[in-house]
């Protein structure tokens, strides 16, 4: 199950990025090969964009990958590793859940209006944020309970 889930993820951020590069390739053949700029590519391509990066920051960035300060977490021993782990968790996913409700009220509140071009709800715009957010709690969640069993908690040598 856990595969399949990272597939899916996967797969949704590339078609996602696939689409964004379509369409930007759309846009610059319009631009510098008719000289006649299309405005829905420019409005498509930003949300895309925004959909692409809070996806991948989401589901598909794996933890090891993302920026960390590790000269702490090496200098100090497996028990100091299983305490900030679990602090600097709690704190990420805390601040992420209580974020959620304000985050999905406001998404919420903003379908009334429509992007000028395409006429998309900013509600499908901003979306994504709040399934970052969700991200944020899950990984936060999934990583205490590892960090209970005893797992992730070695020294790592990053280049």
């Amino acid at each position: 199950m856990e595969r399949w889930c990272i597939r899916a993820a996967n797969a949704l951020g590339g078609g996602l990025f696939l689409i964004l590069f379509g369409v930007f390739i759309v846009q610059i053949v319009a631009r510098f090969g008719f000289n006649q700029p299309l405005p829905w590519t420019d409005e498509a391509a930003v949300i895309l964009y925004v959909w692409v990066i809070l996806w991948a920051a989401a589901a598909v960035v794996p933890e090891r990958e993302h920026v960390v300060f590790d000269l702490v977490w090496n200098s100090v021993g497996q028990r100091a590793r299983l305490v900030m782990r679990i602090v600097g968790h709690l704190m990420v996913g805390g601040l992420a859940a209580v974020a959620i409700p304000a985050s999905w009220d406001y998404v919420h509140f903003m379908q009334r209006e429509g992007t000028p071009v395409l006429g998309i709800p900013f509600m499908w715009v901003f979306l994504p944020f709040v399934l970052l957010l969700i991200g944020l709690v899950l990984r936060a969640a999934w990583a205490i309970w590892t960090a209970l069993q005893g797992k992730g908690l070695e020294a790592e040598l990053r280049l």
